[in-house]
């Protein structure tokens, strides 16, 4: 019998998580954007310094898990993790004010009668 892959070995998970199975008190969405803050140090878990280069530039949370091979789930405590040393920086896409909140109403009217009139 062969021995689970990379990603599914439960043991491995186990390791990475020290046993959690949530992010507690931080929250990160799928289109989450991380940026790493600093290199990483020496004797950090090694999927920990991978995101840390892997973050040079802005790059979401679900790209970050798979360029990991892991669960979502998994880099989320990650990124948690990251967050408590404060070398990561993380922009939740919902903090920005909506598209829709920053239109004039009357302009967005005005458009919607001239597509009609084509």
């Amino acid at each position: 019998m062969s021995r689970p892959g990379r990603d599914d070995d439960p043991d491995r998970l186990y390791t990475l998580t020290g046993g959690r199975s949530r992010a507690d008190g931080h929250e990160f969405d799928l289109v989450t954007l991380v940026v790493s803050e600093s290199e990483p140090r020496p004797g950090m878990q090694s999927e920990h310094a991978a995101i840390l280069r892997m973050c040079r530039l802005p790059t979401a949370v679900v790209e970050i898990a798979a360029d990991l091979r892991l669960p979502v789930g998994i880099v989320r405590i990650l990124l948690a993790d990251l967050l408590d040393m404060g070398v990561i920086t993380a922009r939740h896409p919902r903090t920005a004010p909506a598209r829709a909140q920053l239109l004039d109403p009357i302009l967005l009217e005005q458009v919607l009668v001239g597509l009609r009139n084509l």
